[in-house]
């Protein structure tokens, strides 16, 4: 029971410098319920989400031994963060192709929607779906959570932004951005591809 209030920062200094292990023990009782209903918000599995918030406090403990931590004394954002981003790379292991839909309502796949697929067209979906997975990881950390949360996960905007929490408005316009940079960047890489496939 702590029975004085010890602020994050002191915790973490004292693991850092002293490898104080209650220290830390103590940030881990003090937000593990945060992190894991963050992390259950995109999952929506309570065996996943608990094998992540393990994940998420060793990579913790990782970082701090390591000596990069660097918070200006936020523990709490910093390791929401950590949770945040384990949550999507368990999303691209487990789900292989989102579905991502434009402004326009158009769907980067729709022109793959064959009815009977030839094995030459099967290559080139899953190459094509490699290849959105790469430009999907060169979005800023905001953007790509925001989409891989809204189309790989079919979450609601207001579930995002209480997830990741900003407005309504901020998660819309991070959304935003992203499809308009990942449109930028589909076409400076789709000669590799079919010409057809990012067609407006």
């Amino acid at each position: 029971m702590e029975r004085i209030h010890v602020n994050d920062s002191e915790l973490v200094s004292r693991y850092i410098q002293n490898g104080d292990e209650h220290a830390f023990e103590t940030l881990v009782r003090r937000y593990k319920s945060k992190v894991y209903t963050t992390i259950y918000l995109i999952v929506k599995d309570t065996y996943v989400a608990e094998d992540l918030l393990q994940d998420t406090f060793v990579k913790a403990v990782d970082v701090l031994r390591s000596g990069k931590y660097n918070d200006e004394g936020k523990f709490l954002p910093w390791v929401l963060r950590i949770a945040h981003n384990m949550a999507i790379d368990n999303f691209r292991r487990e789900k292989r192709y989102p579905n991502i839909v434009f402004e326009d309502g158009s769907s980067v796949f729709n022109t793959l929607d064959f009815a009977e697929d030839s094995i030459e067209e099967m290559q080139i979906k899953n190459e094509t779906h490699n290849h959105l997975r790469d430009l999907i990881k060169r979005l800023p950390d905001s953007q790509r959570e925001v989409l891989v949360m809204r189309h790989y996960e079919d979450m609601s905007f207001q579930e995002i932004a209480d997830a990741t929490g900003v407005s309504i408005n901020t998660a819309l316009g991070r959304m935003r951005y992203a499809l308009i940079n990942l449109r930028k960047m589909m076409s400076k890489n789709s000669p590799s591809y079919d010409t057809n496939l990012y067609a407006e």
